[in-house]
């Protein structure tokens, strides 16, 4: 194949954040329940041309400031790579999953050119799983290699680990597209089950402009999950478990009034049971604001932040088409917010 052009959304987490690394504690840990989320891909994403190359790995990509990075050229070995995905560097997260594939398929080229970027980034939406599931697809397509959805997800998951990112496997499913999924985390196994949904959900994601530390909530949250604390191990086991199940039932009915109703009960559980580990990036004063003003509780049914948490990106539930649109319209208007449209 000479030249594909690829799309890769981003994900939001309904319900079940941080819920994917808990589950894979089960593997040295039996009283550790099994970990489940729903997730949705968002409308925006990120936009890429590939091609083959005869040897190395080639990547331009949009900067956080919009600008475009030259092409930037590196090799083929999969160590070398690897040490440029430790190194912190923007194209570390491409640079990782080349680093893997490579590793399981020696000795292939490949150019890739991420040349439009309508999702933001360090905003919770797995900006960086993106990247990472669409250097995968982008080898796959490219050389044939047959691998299957999840395949692509377990590859890109892999890669962005050598970053040292200690993200769960929730980030990936952005592979699967739009559709609503629920997935099940057992240790290293993940299920993915389809869900169906009975109606129109009119979801509004606002990115809030703040500034969080995403890795810094991810190492506290693990450390006190290894630790033994009892307040984060109910949060993301029974409770979150009771939450979806009724989330799921809330889709498949279309009951958006009832889905509002439970975002409001899983944040009422996030903050009395998960902020308190980390303080400092989860008190989330912005985030807090918006999901307590009036617009937002006359114009939807309930909201929550979104994946990590802190002041990134919160979700609503609205009421129908034109309270979202309204909704949008008045945040933007009066608050430093940008709004995204999501519609399950």
């Amino acid at each position: 194949m000479n030249k594909i052009d690829l799309f890769v959304p981003g994900r939001l987490c309904l319900f079940g954040e941080h819920s994917d690394w808990a589950g894979e504690y089960r593997k040295t840990d039996t009283s550790v329940g099994t970990g489940c989320c729903i997730v949705a891909g968002t409308d925006q994403g990120i936009y890429g041309t590939a091609e083959p190359a005869s040897t190395g790995f080639h990547i331009s990509q949009i900067l956080p400031d919009g600008s475009h990075s030259s092409l930037n050229s590196y090799s083929s070995e999969p160590e070398l790579l690897r040490e440029v995905a430790e190194s912190a560097v923007f194209d570390s997260y491409a640079a990782g999953t080349a680093s893997i594939i490579l590793k399981k398929h020696p000795n292939l080229g490949l150019r890739l050119r991420i040349h439009r970027r309508t999702l933001p980034i360090k905003k919770g939406l797995s900006s960086s799983a993106a990247v990472c599931v669409l250097t995968a697809r982008a080898f796959n397509s490219i050389h044939t290699l047959n691998l299957s959805v999840q395949e692509e997800m377990e590859l890109a998951y892999r890669g962005e680990l050598l970053t040292g990112s200690h993200c769960g496997r929730m980030d990936q499913a952005c592979a699967y597209g739009v559709d609503p999924v629920l997935l099940t985390f057992d240790g290293d196994e993940m299920t993915v089950s389809p869900l169906l949904p009975g109606g129109p959900l009119h979801i509004l994601i606002v990115d809030l402009q703040g500034r969080k530390n995403t890795r810094r909530i991810l190492e506290e949250l693990n450390l006190a999950f290894v630790g033994g604390n009892v307040h984060i191990r109910r949060a993301l086991g029974a409770e979150n478990h009771r939450i979806t199940a009724e989330a799921c039932d809330a889709i498949e009915r279309g009951d958006a009034k009832d889905l509002g109703r439970l975002m409001i009960e899983a944040q009422r559980i996030f903050d009395e049971l998960v902020a308190p580990v980390c303080p400092s990036e989860l008190r989330s004063p912005g985030l807090h604001e918006i999901l307590a003003s009036r617009i937002v509780r006359s114009l939807a049914w309930g909201g929550k932040g979104v994946g990590s948490q802190g002041d990134g990106t919160a979700q609503f539930i609205c009421k129908g088409p034109g309270e979202r649109e309204e909704l949008r319209t008045v945040l933007e208007a009066e608050t430093d917010v940008e709004c995204y449209f999501l519609t399950i």
